[in-house]
């Protein structure tokens, strides 16, 4: 069966309308991979508190790896299973600790997930999270060498995989948390989570992601439904575990070894629109692939009038979205179907 390769994004931290909480774009993801028969996203549009998926045409690849397989730096290969280790945060307190280690129990037994072990950091990570006024999430890391170190511990013990969870500030009464629960803001944490997947991306360059220990939210009758999935339990982690289970390895090109999808096999990227600014986007236009932009609401606004591309086609919703690659997919002139149809030009 035909494939037409191509990258699903939903930024990290900006407020989409669809993709802007937790895991709420996965049935758009299942749609898309069902279209393309072959789908490159990240945690962010996969991972929904305790609820997730497996997709056997979807490629979970960590956003900063992700970058690199957009601008042609490594390639994706398929395995049956990887070995995962956790990074915990030494700050995380006891119980949630222990409530953490119990869904990695979990995930064995009821999932069949290879979770082999895991380490606590010497020292805490020390999250602090940036609210700025421009409405995206962001923060930083005060101790990102206890990650590394802790991230190196496991892989000399033969992991594959990694899984962080950190802890983060106590904000559940906050303003901004309690908008985001309700669906009418930016998710506070997601900025400083892509922080720490990418670091471990960066410097260990094995698939990852990052599950954030918090204690348990108050009640909230007015719960948007895109947020509820992150209600539903005690911790994220369920989500990432599902989610690297089965991530494909990074391979760096080039290389003789069998890869299962080549960058140069891609054809489109669908993206936000108003996000075109984003390093897979532009490396997309850089080898002149498909953007298909998605109007999807936003804080960003880096349109195509900054770009001027051409291969550049705008879409409505990610129903259409779908349909264009199928197009793709299957060979069709995407003018044929539209209305009115121009005549064969000459050429003189």
């Amino acid at each position: 069966m035909e494939k037409s390769p191509t990258i699903f994004i939903v930024p990290t931290g900006i407020g989409c309308e669809i993709g802007g909480f937790a895991g709420d774009a996965l049935p758009t993801a299942k749609l898309l991979a069902s279209a393309s028969g072959c789908l490159i996203t990240h945690p962010n549009v996969m991972n929904g508190g305790a609820l997730s998926e497996k997709d056997k045409n979807i490629f979970y690849v960590e956003g900063y790896s992700l970058d690199r397989f957009a601008r042609g730096e490594i390639g994706l290969k398929s395995v049956k299973q990887q070995k995962i280790g956790i990074i915990f945060d030494s700050s995380i307190e006891h119980k949630i600790l222990i409530r953490h280690l119990q869904v990695a129990d979990a995930c064995v037994a009821t999932l069949g997930i290879n979770v082999h072990s895991y380490v606590i950091t010497k020292n805490p990570l020390s999250i602090i999270i940036d609210s700025d006024t421009s409405k995206i999430s962001g923060g930083t890391i005060e101790n990102p060498d206890t990650l590394i170190e802790a991230g190196k511990t496991l892989i000399e013990k033969g992991v594959t995989a990694i899984a962080i969870v950190a802890k983060f500030p106590d904000d559940s009464g906050s303003e901004d948390t309690n908008s985001y629960r309700e669906g009418k803001g930016v998710d506070p944490i997601s900025g400083v989570e892509a922080v720490i997947s990418h670091l471990i991306s960066k410097f260990l360059k094995v698939p990852c992601a990052h599950a954030p220990a918090l204690p348990p939210l108050d009640l909230n009758e007015r719960l948007d439904p895109r947020t509820a999935s992150e209600e539903i339990g005690y911790t994220f982690l369920p989500s990432v575990l599902i989610g690297l289970s089965n991530a494909p390895d990074l391979i760096e090109l080039p290389n003789n070894e069998l890869i299962t999808l080549h960058p140069n096999q891609l054809e489109s990227i669908v993206v936000p629109n108003g996000a075109l600014g984003g390093e897979s986007v532009l490396a997309c236009v850089e080898r002149g692939l498909n953007i298909i932009s998605v109007k999807n609401q936003n804080t960003l606004t880096v349109t195509n009038q900054f770009l001027n591309y051409p291969n550049f086609i705008e879409v409505n919703n990610y129903l259409e979205a779908a349909g264009i690659i199928l197009s793709i997919k299957k060979g069709i002139n995407l003018t044929s179907i539209q209305r009115p149809l121009k005549r064969v030009q000459e050429i003189y």
